[in-house]
């Protein structure tokens, strides 16, 4: 078979073609780590790769090793395709079937997140339906953070308290916030609460 030969142009235009997906691996990785509200440290913990390797790949001040690589997936629940492929200009269109949502990472006990939104990108939002045990609570300190929150209770009943004013969330009822307003939220009842939690994420 014979061999074929590349101009200088187009061994550049490789060159280049790498280069832009060798640079997308570490956005791609701080995008789903904030996604899904893990700190370098919590994602550390579950990919066993030190933080200061990921804060480095994620500022593409590293290119990480395969092996490397295969961890950060397997803890973000990300296939290693999804950090090489590329993308081109993908159509902004997601479906997540009922019987196939993700697990989404909470650091809080009591609550179990599905997630029914797509990727960070192309999307700023980020989708999940919460289900919130009785006595469940985001805990002592108030959450302060950017972006918005939207909650749509479908069963039971949610108590938000943003800047001191308190919020009986209700089936039907929708709760729309910025995340940099002092917040808690509790479920009160003896029985669990199911919600539809949205994050919008600043541009």
């Amino acid at each position: 078979m014979a061999r074929t030969k590349h101009s200088p142009a187009s061994s550049v235009r490789i060159e280049e073609h790498v280069d832009g997906i060798v640079s997308s691996i570490g956005p791609k990785v701080k995008k789903l780590r904030q996604e899904q509200r893990l700190s370098l440290q919590q994602l550390a913990i579950k990919a066993e790769v030190s933080a200061a390797a990921i804060h480095k790949i994620e500022r593409n001040d590293m290119v990480p090793t395969i092996t490397t690589l295969l961890k950060i997936a397997t803890a973000l629940d990300r296939p290693v395709t999804y950090f090489v492929e590329d993308e081109g200009n993908p159509e902004p269109v997601a479906f997540t079937p009922a019987e196939d949502r993700p697990a989404v990472f909470t650091p809080h006990e009591g609550l179990t997140l599905e997630g029914v939104s797509g990727p960070y990108a192309p999307f700023r939002s980020a989708a999940a339906v919460a289900t919130v045990s009785p006595g469940a609570n985001s805990g002592s300190k108030p959450l302060v953070h950017a972006g918005e929150e939207l909650v749509f209770t479908l069963e039971g009943k949610l108590v938000f308290e943003i800047a001191g004013i308190r919020h009986e969330v209700k089936p039907g009822d929708a709760l729309h916030f910025m995340g940099d307003q002092p917040h808690h939220w509790a479920n009160e009842e003896s029985k669990p609460a199911r919600a539809l939690w949205v994050a919008l994420r600043d541009s």
